[in-house]
């Protein structure tokens, strides 16, 4: 049996208080030894600094592999190339390669630089570093928001993956067939690239509406009914959402999912109770 692997996804901190708040947090997340951590880029196209300076502070905190999120969109050939130097300078070898949103200053929407899609920075990662990064993409088992149809989604995972991809880690969803059904349909399409499933605890009922709906993710109609329901009840939320996600997370590993990927969102407790119910390894005393 192979083995199984799991990583943590954090964001650059917004504030001052968040960003003392962080190194307690990686503390406590790099005692159970995920296989990586990975750092989201600036939302809606902004600079790739807090990225670049959370992972040097993950890395020099823990020892343990750390990948920035590096998007393309609104940018150019000459700022990427600056970005992959810095980064490998820096050690860096592993790398999630993303289109990423347009910037809120873009002056419109059909204006996005140099590269319009993740697979052509995909391949201009390959073409001028060659095998130096291992390059993760986004998968939309739900399809992709901003996509016509799901044959269309798929078609541009495919190009990522043909681009150079090593392997794929997806969107959050809380739909376990959705996850199967686009493994199966890459097999049947020759992708062989191992597709980690994305994984976010469930803590609070209106940021995950608002998060799913800008992102595409489904919530069942009895898991939303029942959040709302609970809303203004946080301990029996966590509970009941703890349960949703553990039932999700065991049915993902029973059925041969390659690894799980937590989508933290820089909150150590709700990913750390998560990983005490799978019975996963604990910290070391």
């Amino acid at each position: 049996m192979s083995t199984i692997h799991f990583s943590f996804e954090l964001f650059p901190p917004r504030t001052p208080e968040g960003a003392a708040k962080l190194p307690a947090t990686v503390a406590r997340l790099a005692a159970v030894q995920p296989a990586f951590f990975s750092v989201t880029y600036g939302a809606g196209g902004s600079g790739q600094d807090g990225t670049y300076d959370t992972v040097m502070q993950v890395i020099g905190q823990t020892g343990i592999e750390a990948a920035p999120h590096l998007t393309c969109v609104g940018s150019t050939r000459a700022k990427i190339a600056a970005l992959l130097a810095r980064y490998k300078a820096a050690g860096i070898r592993r790398i999630v390669a993303l289109r990423g949103d347009l910037p809120a200053t873009a002056s419109s929407p059909s204006a996005p630089g140099e590269f319009h899609y993740a697979n052509e920075l995909v391949a201009f990662i390959r073409e001028t570093h060659g095998e130096t990064f291992r390059l993760e993409v986004a998968a939309y088992p739900e399809m992709h928001p901003q996509a016509a149809n799901p044959a269309q989604d798929f078609d541009a995972f495919r190009r990522k993956v043909e681009a150079g991809a090593h392997g794929a880690v997806t969107q959050y969803f809380y739909n376990a067939d959705a996850y199967f059904d686009f493994v199966e349909r890459c097999a049947r399409a020759g992708i062989t690239v191992p597709i980690v499933a994305g994984v976010m605890p469930i803590t609070n009922y209106t940021q995950l509406m608002r998060f799913s709906a800008a992102c595409g993710a489904e919530i069942p109609r009895w898991v939303r009914l029942k959040l709302e329901a609970l809303q203004d009840d946080k301990p029996a939320l966590l509970d009941f959402g703890l349960d949703v996600v553990t039932r999700l997370c065991e049915t993902l590993l029973k059925n041969g999912a390659p690894g799980i990927h937590f989508y933290t969102l820089n909150q150590a407790e709700p990913t750390l109770k998560l990983w005490k119910n799978l019975g996963l390894p604990a910290p070391q005393a």
